[in-house]
Order: C-alpha cells, then sequence, then structure tokens
C-alpha cells in the first residue's frame, strides 16, 4: 500500500478550505483517509492563520515512507516538518526529461539564441555601412556640381 500525504478540498464555491490529509495513492481526492494531519486555509488573511498541523504527526508520516504532494510539501517546508533531516526529492514522472538531457538543450537554446543575434548585428552593421557609403557617395557627388 503507497500512502501519499495531500489536501482534500472542502469549504463553498469560491472560498475554498483545505484538509491536510494521509490517504492511499489509488484513492480519490475527496476519498477515504486514513488520517487527518490539519488545515489550510489560502484565502485567510493572516500567513499564520492559513494553517494548522501536526507537526509530529506529519514527521511519522513522513518516517514511514508517505511521499507529499508538492503542495503540501511546501506548506511542509515551511512550517519546519523536514527539520533535522533531508527531504525526499518527488519522484520524476514518466516522460519527463533527464536533467542531463534538459541542460543540454537549455545550452543549446541559449548559444542558438546568441548565433542569432550575432548574425542580425552583422547584418545591421552592414546595413548602416551601405548606407553611410551611400550617404558619403551622394554628398561627394552633390560637392562636385
Amino acid at each position: 500500500m503507497t500512502v501519499v500525504i495531500r489536501m482534500k478540498r472542502t469549504g463553498r464555491r469560491n472560498r475554498p478550505c483545505y484538509r491536510i490529509s494521509v490517504a492511499e495513492r489509488r484513492a480519490p481526492r475527496d476519498g477515504k483517509t486514513l488520517e487527518r494531519l490539519g488545515l489550510y486555509d489560502p484565502i485567510a488573511s493572516d500567513p499564520e492563520g492559513q494553517v494548522t498541523l501536526d507537526v509530529e504527526r506529519a514527521r511519522y508520516w513522513i518516517g514511514v515512507g508517505a511521499q507529499p504532494s508538492d503542495t503540501v510539501r511546501s506548506l511542509f517546508e515551511r512550517f519546519g516538518v523536514f527539520e533535522g533531516r533531508v527531504a525526499k526529492k518527488p519522484r520524476k514522472r514518466p516522460g519527463r526529461r533527464t536533467t542531463v538531457a534538459g541542460e543540454r538543450r537549455a545550452k543549446e537554446k541559449v548559444a542558438r539564441a546568441e548565433r542569432k543575434v550575432a548574425r542580425r548585428s552583422e547584418r545591421s552593421a552592414a546595413r548602416r555601412a551601405a548606407l553611410s557609403a551611400a550617404k558619403a557617395a551622394e554628398a561627394a557627388s552633390a560637392g562636385e556640381e
């Protein structure tokens, strides 16, 4: 049984409130949960009042292998659930590029952009030189008359 820590949506329309809960991965978002760890109210005006969390139980579930969702992970980091231990990074989703390939593609993209800028500057410099030569020739022909 794979266990995740995620949020269940509660509240009314245009006034969301979420329960931070522990559930099986296969259970629906608003379905059966194993335990409720706290509440998250994103619309609350004061940042301290946005989250109520049982930090000790959250640490317990992380310790036994429960994987938090990205949003829950950021809340846990904000409230110090990961203090004193290295947080596991989320697993890569299938179909995503590897970091090495992604970095290589990013470098290639930057190099292409630099080459494009260089070509543009060369063309504009050539146009300026041609314009100045034309003006100089025009001025020279005007001065002969």
